[in-house]
């Protein structure tokens, strides 16, 4: 097969929501469909005790949480499918949005009863950033929630997007009969089933009187009038216009019943865009390009507790990556190669021997690889719009066993690494300050350096409110800048200077007072270098 086949039967998307709108679960069934696993793992459930196949880190075990992006391969009707389950959690947002540059489309989860939900809102900001194709699943149909046509409005508003329904449900909660396919003309009839696939199909057009006795009588009538204002008030779905992220097919069904996920597939295979093209700070990258390029996006230290390793996610941009073969990491000069490169299933790993856009690789990492570093076949370059952002919460790391402080540093540098916060130091002592979105990251970052690395710490709040790092052209009056300021300058993991302010007004006047001085609110900064 050659590589503009390969690249065809390729598709990469992520699955984002607010939590609790059955991301994951989502996630599950579609493995599930995939034949990727036999039986899906409910990720609360009391009654099925093996948890999501996703969700493999012990703390989201015990929480019922994604904090991590996970990614998952599968084949399914002759394509290769790359699923990223990204967290749900305001706290781990930048993780989401990173992995949504690593990404040619979304499959966006939203609860039927509580409908858009301000997490929503943030990534859908991101995804309308870059015109990300999305499809919208609404989830949990087998309960009570809002009409349909008041959610379908509440995201035209809200998330500043058409939308098509692909498919329409019949009724909902208890009544909960099923959804018709309007593109195939089709009845799929609801069943409970948390954990097989079984689906009741009857291929019948809306004017049959078949529908009667299938659904009763008043819910035929439904259905009819409302697919009549669909087809009244709603664009045709326009698969062009969908690729530009300018409108949004929208299904429903219940993931935690498998229902509703296989027209979802399906749809998905047959519409969903390709790998595609890739920014660069010199060019842009097509994905069938001879030779080989991509970047890394995720960092995760411990995928395997009991080696301790740390791998590097590195998705593929053009050409074709191969075992064994160098590669020039661009940001070090040096070139590198790979002996034993894998695929994911979640937690498992599968030795890979070649790779194509859109595939997500595996990299054992001894500690060279930073989020946003390239690989190319020694063109140099750097793949663009994957900064580290400005934290909002800063606390002090303070070391509980000084028997374990060269545990700590070791874990400390390892798991920043990954992204999830940031490392500044503080001089004089070298005062460890991390900074992070969300206070749910410094449990996980506290419980992780337990449980992996076997050294204690605490976590002391500080009045700080923002992180900038600092450039100027006149290396003076930078310098100048830094010795004034020494009590609020720390350095990243880079050695860059970073200003940190306590407060909006305080950087607002540093900022005024300092014109020749840069100062900068994501780490992007450093490809203008």
């Amino acid at each position: 097969m050659n590589l503009e086949q390969e690249i065809n039967k390729r598709r990469t998307f992520a699955i984002i929501s607010h939590p609790d709108a059955g991301k994951t679960t989502l996630t599950e069934k579609l493995l599930l469909f995939g034949g990727a696993i036999q039986t899906a793992g409910a990720v609360k459930s009391n009654k099925i005790k093996k948890t999501a196949t996703s969700d493999f880190m012990e703390i989201e075990k015990q929480r019922g949480i994604s904090v991590a992006t996970s990614v998952m391969t599968f084949e399914y009707n002759h394509m290769k499918i790359n699923i990223l389950d990204t967290p749900g959690h305001k706290d781990f947002a930048e993780d989401t949005y990173r992995t949504l540059t690593a990404v040619d489309s979304v499959i966006l989860v939203i609860d039927c009863v509580k409908g858009v939900e301000e997490q929503t809102k943030r990534l859908m900001e991101v995804c309308r950033m870059r015109d990300t194709p999305v499809i919208i699943f609404i989830n949990k149909m087998d309960r009570e929630g809002q009409n349909p046509f008041d959610l379908l409005d509440e995201l035209e508003q809200q998330l500043n997007i058409k939308t098509r329904p692909l498919t329409w449900p019949v009724n909902m909660g208890a009544d909960f009969k099923g959804v018709y396919s309007l593109y195939e003309e089709q009845l799929y009839f609801f069943k409970s089933n948390k954990t097989k696939i079984e689906s009741d199909v009857l291929k019948i057009k809306l004017d049959d009187a078949l529908l009667e006795q299938k659904v009763g009588a008043r819910d035929a009538a439904q259905l009819r009038e409302d697919v009549e204002l669909i087809e009244g008030v709603y664009d045709a779905f326009d698969r062009q216009e969908y690729l530009a992220g300018k409108i949004a097919p929208v299904f429903f069904g219940s993931a935690i019943n498998n229902f509703g996920v296989k027209e979802l597939l399906d749809a998905f295979c047959e519409v969903s865009p390709r790998p595609v093209h890739r920014p660069t700070n010199v060019r842009v990258v097509e994905p069938n390009e001879s030779k080989f390029s991509g970047f890394v996006f995720k960092i995760h230290a411990n995928l395997d507790p009991r080696h301790r390793d740390r791998i590097a996610f590195l998705r593929i941009c053009s050409g074709v990556f191969e075992r064994g073969k160098f590669y020039r990491h661009t940001r070090s000069g040096k070139d590198v190669r790979f002996s034993s490169p894998f695929s994911f299933m979640a937690d498992s790993k599968a030795i890979l021997e070649e790779g194509f856009p859109g595939d997500v690789v595996g990299l054992y990492d001894t500690g060279s690889f930073k989020i946003g570093d390239t690989l190319t076949e020694g063109e140099n370059l750097q793949f663009t719009g994957i900064p580290s952002f400005s934290p909002e919460i800063f606390k002090e790391l303070v070391n509980l066993d000084p028997m374990k402080s060269k545990q700590l540093e070791k874990g400390i540098q390892q798991l920043t690494d990954e992204g999830v916060a940031q490392l500044f130091t503080l001089q004089p002592g070298s005062r460890k300050v991390v900074g992070t979105v969300g206070e749910l990251q410094f449990e996980v970052i506290q419980y992780r350096l337990e449980h992996e690395y076997s050294a204690k710490c605490r976590f002391d709040a500080m009045s700080m409110t923002k992180a900038c790092w600092l450039t100027s052209d006149d290396k003076g009056k930078l310098d100048e800048f830094i010795r004034l300021k020494g009590m609020q300058i720390g350095y990243d993991k880079d050695q860059n200077p970073v200003f940190l302010a306590d407060s909006d007004w305080i950087l607002r006047m540093n900022m005024t007072n300092n014109p020749d001085i840069k100062f900068h609110f994501t780490s992007e900064f450093k490809l203008e270098a």
